[in-house]
C-alpha cells in the first residue's frame, strides 16, 4: 500500500475510531448477532443478515485504518519548509480566475481530504495541479465542463 500522507490531527482521529471500532463496535456487532441467532431461523431472520453486514463493514474498516496507519507519514513542519513550493502539507491560497478573493487550501494525503473543510487530497486533481509549484504560479485544471484556471496566491 502506498504512503499515506496525514496531519498529526488527522492521524489522531483516524487511530481514535479504530481504538473506537475495535473496543466497542466491534463488541456491539458481536451482541446484535448473538441476539439474532437466538432468534430461530437465520435464513429468514433479517436482524441476523443486518448484523453480519455491519460486521463485514467494522471488520472491514478496522483492516483498512490499519493499513493507512501502518503507512502513515505524519505531515509535521519540518515537511512544511518548502521553499515556497506546494507539497503535501502546505496550505495555498486559489483564486479562479476572473474572481477577487482567494480560497485556503490545505493539501493532504486521501485518507485526510475533506473538501468542504477545504483538506485537498494531494491525488485530486486540483491537488495534483498545483504540486511543486509556488506563489504566483497560474494552473489549469481539466474538468468535464471545461478546464478551470487558478492562480496559486499564498504557499504556506
Amino acid at each position: 500500500m502506498p504512503t499515506s500522507f496525514l496531519t498529526k490531527d488527522g492521524y489522531i482521529k483516524l487511530q481514535k475510531e479504530l481504538d473506537d471500532l475495535r473496543s466497542g463496535k466491534r463488541k456491539e456487532v458481536a451482541d446484535r448477532l448473538r441476539e439474532a441467532m437466538e432468534g430461530g431461523d437465520l435464513i429468514e431472520n433479517a436482524e441476523y443478515e443486518s448484523a453480519k453486514n455491519e460486521q463485514a463493514f467494522v471488520e472491514g474498516r478496522i483492516q483498512e485504518l490499519k493499513m493507512i496507519l501502518a503507512n502513515a507519514h505524519i505531515i509535521g513542519d519540518a515537511d512544511t519548509e518548502n521553499n515556497g513550493f506546494v507539497q503535501v502539507g502546505s496550505t495555498i491560497y486559489l483564486r479562479e480566475d476572473g474572481e477577487k478573493r482567494s480560497d485556503k487550501y490545505i493539501i493532504v494525503g486521501a485518507a485526510e481530504a475533506n473538501p468542504r473543510n477545504g483538506m485537498i487530497s494531494n491525488e485530486s486533481p486540483i491537488g495534483k495541479a498545483v504540486l511543486g509549484h509556488k506563489a504566483g504560479d497560474d494552473i489549469e485544471i481539466e474538468a468535464p465542463d471545461g478546464n478551470l484556471k487558478f492562480r496559486i496566491t499564498t504557499v504556506k
